[in-house]
């Protein structure tokens, strides 16, 4: 695909990006499609108390999966950009360094669970999740892969393992097993994940063994990353505190239902992050070579991530009752709630865009104010709106919190720029301009 000769456009870096997204988007949409399906079945076989229990008991991986990871995956992709003769080092470096996070999450879960347990969940399901933090070490491969450009491997790994745990939670519900089996399926796949990643790094002619581990590289990772790491546990509070709030307040049932919701709303959030995963080099390159360029592909991600999320939340406000006929009749009235969660997507998708920008200027304790912010939002919202409104005051407070973490840049003055282009982008004066020039 030749596009016309505009100054400073590079036609091979961009077949490079564009294939590697494309690459990318294909295996995302197929992962969702196989996920989707798969999910309606287990709901719809589980019901909505035995849907309510076995969310939450993910809910707690979710908030100390920013612990395990130590906000390091945008960091090791930078590292390898930087350093790309250094990459065994800085692989087993990372690798050792999430598998002892993922160890002191065991007992860090464990006492969550006794300050705040999620009623009718029992610990033993809690425990057999927690497994998951010490798995997910090997996501490092998958940081390199987007180092190099070459997600597309990690995109094939991720298919053939969500088409197998597919198929194994299919012959659960077809052999009518009970739930306990499910919350070793649902750990299962991301061990499933990880032997697929080991297998893929080896067959590209690179050997895990060679991995070293480098205290003084540990510290400069942890020194940069730490912020994140923070960030992200808020992240995981307001995405998943009102699931486990529902559930506490209103009861197994409605936070089964809602538990549908979010998996519906949030099933989209791996466009954003394919997309920044994917520019995140060129974008480096532009901030390291072209200050003009960078400032212009920073506009241009923002313009994307609203032409993405908006038609996305249209679409779902209106097709949601269509949409739940799938389920059984007892989650039909989960259908208006997804109408208002689904806007959330949209700063979700403008707050990884935004994010990017935090990370390449090392901004990263900004990062840790406003996702606290968002938090600190959702949470008030709940208790006020959830004994009041059940579910649907859920959706409203995540709404609420989402747009508050993503525009708190407008507070700050080395970056309320980003959320004025934010804007532009949000209410399309950057197309106009775009159009009229």
């Amino acid at each position: 695909m030749r596009l016309p000769n505009i100054p400073g456009f590079d036609q091979q870096t961009f077949e490079k990006y564009f294939k590697n997204t494309g690459m990318l988007f294909v295996g995302r949409v197929g992962s969702l499609l196989i996920k989707m399906v798969v999910s309606i079945c287990v709901a719809n076989y589980l019901g909505r108390a035995g849907n309510g229990i076995l969310i939450g008991g993910t809910v707690y991986i979710y908030f100390f999966s920013a612990v395990a990871t130590l906000g390091l995956d945008q960091f090791i992709v930078k590292e390898l950009h930087q350093f790309p003769d250094n990459s065994n080092q800085i692989l087993g470096t990372s690798f050792w360094m999430k598998v002892l996070a993922g160890i002191l999450c065991v007992p860090l879960i464990y006492l969550a669970y006794m300050i705040y347990p999620a009623k009718g969940t029992p610990y033993g399901y809690v425990f057999i999740f927690s497994i998951i933090g010490i798995i997910q070490a090997f996501n490092v491969i998958d940081s390199y892969f987007q180092s190099q450009v070459q997600s597309k491997y990690i995109m094939q790994v991720q298919i053939i393992g969500n088409v197998i745990s597919a198929i194994i939670k299919l012959l659960l519900i077809y052999f009518k097993m009970p739930l306990l089996y499910f919350v070793y399926a649902y750990s299962f796949d991301f061990l499933l994940l990880s032997v697929g990643y080991f297998f893929t790094y080896h067959n590209k002619q690179r050997n895990i063994f060679n991995w070293t581990f480098n205290s003084k590289l540990s510290r400069k990772l942890l020194k940069y990353s730490w912020p994140l790491m923070l960030s992200g546990i808020m992240v995981s509070l307001f995405m998943k505190i009102d699931q486990i709030m529902l559930q506490n307040i209103s009861g197994l049932k409605e936070a089964g239902a809602y538990a549908t919701v979010a998996q519906l709303s949030e099933a989209w959030n791996f466009m954003p992050v394919v997309i920044v995963t994917s520019l995140f080099p060129a974008i480096l390159n532009a901030k390291r070579d072209d200050a003009t360029r960078y400032k212009k592909r920073i506009q241009n991600l923002y313009d994307l991530m609203v032409y993405l999320s908006v038609p996305v939340a249209i679409i779902i406000t209106f097709a949601s009752p269509l949409i739940y006929k799938l389920f059984h009749h007892e989650y039909a009235y989960a259908a208006p709630v997804l109408s208002v969660h689904i806007w959330s997507g949209v700063f979700v998708f403008l707050g990884a865009a935004s994010g990017q920008y935090l990370i390449a200027e090392n901004f990263n304790k900004l990062t840790l104010i406003r996702t606290g912010f968002g938090a600190i939002v959702n949470i008030v919202l709940n208790l006020i709106l959830i004994p009041h409104m059940g579910m649907m005051g859920a959706a409203i407070a995540t709404l609420a919190a989402y747009a508050s973490s993503t525009f708190f840049v407008l507070v700050i003055p080395k970056t309320r720029e980003q959320g004025i282009m934010m804007l532009r982008s949000l209410f399309l004066l950057s197309l106009k301009d775009r159009l009229i020039n």
